[in-house]
Formats: structure tokens, C-alpha cells, sequence
């Protein structure tokens, strides 16, 4: 379904990485498009979900070969791009949160330096310039002292101030796309809930997309317009948040299943039991479910 005002899409994405024993078909033929919105890539560890956001920005290793059939942003084509023509589309245009991206600052320049030069590299504006926003910035992602953060280095800072270090840095350029890799999977749930407010306001105001990567369906279902479901890197459906949990696949229902409810239950918990006639591409052929894409 093409998106209105759509910023990204990918059509029959396929990702191998070599191995001793032959090569793992990470990903495989995957297709969706994005638009304005915010969507939540969802599955169990080795679904095929942060390899789906790197590969968009070009940023497997060497080896993993990346094939598709389209990967497009704005209408232009980032296969045909050479890697210099990318480098002005990083950043700028599509940021990414990594996994743990307290982790990613470096650990010898401070806060504000790091922050300051992702602004000077992609908008050209002097130092002082770029200190003004990135107080500006630092205040936005809901920092109390933003003068005195700017000279802290990453390991005097908390986990939540890290992720929101992050966020800052990632959203200065003011991108159009931001992909989020599990920004919130370190932290406990009440600083979690402060990221994702500011994540939610941020995109919201600016009008960007937003591809959040998660294992936490009820946090995706609570915070996205549209969720994307995973396995063995293959897509099993795409359905709107608010629908969730009406889903009927047997996958979703499985994950589903599995979670532990605030209002308690007598029996013991679901084990989600796998069935590999999920990856055959006749198993939803023969199905007339709403929203399921094979």
C-alpha cells in the first residue's frame, strides 16, 4: 500500500551472510513502505530486524550480501547511490539509534563536542552556532542543565541521560526518518516511558517517520500506528497497532500469548511453539486473513 506523503520503500529485500556451514538467508524478499508514521519492527532475537534497519543505510559489513528489488527514499533510488552520495543521506536525511547507543559515544570528547559536530558536519554552520542548537537540542530531549551536560563525558552521564544524548545527536540534523534500534531495551520502565514521550513529541512536531525496533509488543502496539511482525526473516503481517491484539496469525498470537498479565492468570504461561509452514510463501495463499503480507 503506497503511504501518503511516503518517505521509504523497500521492495523483496534480501540479506545473506556467509558461514562455515553455507550462507544464512537473514532476510528474506521483504517488502513495506512508510510514510509520516510510526511503525514498529517486531520479533525474537535473529527475526531479521536490526539487519532490515542497517541495511537501508548501507551499514552490514562488506561481506553480507544486500539485494533488492527497490530501496527508495523521497523517490530516489539509494541503490544507484555511490557511497559518497550516501554519506549526505546518513544523518541528515535518515539517523539511526543504535542498540545500546550510550555505548556509541565516545568515550574521550564530551557530551556537547560530539553533539556540536554532527550539526557542523551536516549543516555547515560555525561553533557557536552549533552550540546554540545543541543546547536547544539537549533541552528539547527533556535535559535539566543542559550547560553543564554539554562538558560531561559519556561515562558521568545515567543510562537515560546517555539514551537521550543519543536522541539529541541523532535528531539535530532534523532528519526526515529516524530508525530507532531498541533505544529504550537497557533502561526501566519509568525513564523507558520518558524516552518514548520525548521520541513520540519529537516526531510529531518535525512531521518525520519513525521505524522503531523492538522485542516489547505491548510497547509497540502502545506507541505505534502500524506494527510489522517478524520471523526468520521473513515478514508475517503488518497490522495497525490498535488491532494488535486482534490479530490471527498463528505467530502473533503465539508472541502474544507469551506475555505475563498485570491482572495475573492461574495458568502457567504459553510457550510459543514455532511452525516452519510460517516461512513457506504458499502458507498465507491459502488464508484470507486481513493485513498479512508473505
Amino acid at each position: 500500500m503506497i503511504q501518503q506523503d511516503q518517505l521509504l520503500q523497500v521492495t523483496n529485500l534480501n540479506i545473506i551472510f556467509p558461514s562455515p556451514k553455507g550462507d544464512v538467508h537473514a532476510v528474506k524478499d521483504i517488502s513495506f513502505s512508510l510514510g509520516k508514521e510510526k511503525i514498529g519492527l517486531v520479533g525474537e532475537s535473529g527475526s531479521g530486524k536490526s539487519v532490515t534497519g542497517r541495511a537501508i543505510l548501507r551499514l552490514l559489513p562488506p561481506y553480507a550480501k544486500v539485494s533488492a528489488e527497490e530501496i527508495s527514499f523521497k523517490g530516489q533510488d539509494l541503490l544507484s547511490f555511490s557511497e559518497k552520495e550516501l554519506r549526505c543521506i546518513r544523518g541528515k536525511e535518515i539517523s539511526m539509534v543504535m542498540q545500546d547507543p550510550k555505548y556509541s559515544l565516545n568515550p574521550v570528547r564530551t557530551v556537547g563536542q560530539q553533539i556540536s559536530e554532527a550539526y557542523i558536519v551536516h549543516s555547515k554552520v560555525s561553533k557557536s552556532v552549533a552550540r546554540e542548537q545543541t543546547l536547544k537540542m539537549l533541552t528539547a530531549v527533556r535535559i535539566r542543565n543542559p550547560e553543564q551536560v554539554y562538558k560531561l563525558y559519556p561515562h558521568e552521564v545515567s543510562g537515560g541521560m546517555g539514551q537521550r544524548i543519543m536522541i539529541a545527536m541523532m535528531l539535530i540534523p532534523e532528519p526526515s526518518l529516524l530508525i530507532a534500534d531498541e533505544p529504550t531495551s537497557a533502561l526501566d520502565v519509568t525513564v523507558q516511558l520518558q524516552v518514548l514521550a520525548i521520541l513520540d513529541d519529537l516526531v510529531t512536531q518535525r512531521g518525520m517517520g519513525l521505524i522503531f525496533i523492538s522485542h516489547d509488543l505491548e510497547l509497540v502496539a502502545s506507541f505505534c500506528d502500524r506494527v510489522i511482525i517478524m520471523y526468520g526473516g521473513r515478514i508475517m503481517e503488518v497490522i495497525n497497532a490498535a488491532d494488535l491484539h486482534n490479530s490471527t496469525h498463528p505467530y502473533t498470537r503465539g508472541l502474544l500469548n507469551c506475555l505475563p498479565r498485570i491482572e495475573g492468570r492461574n495458568e502457567r504461561l504459553s510457550t510459543l511453539v514455532r511452525d516452519d509452514a510460517w516461512l513457506d510463501a504458499d502458507f498465507w495463499h491459502s488464508n484470507d486473513s486481513d493485513g498479512i503480507i508473505i
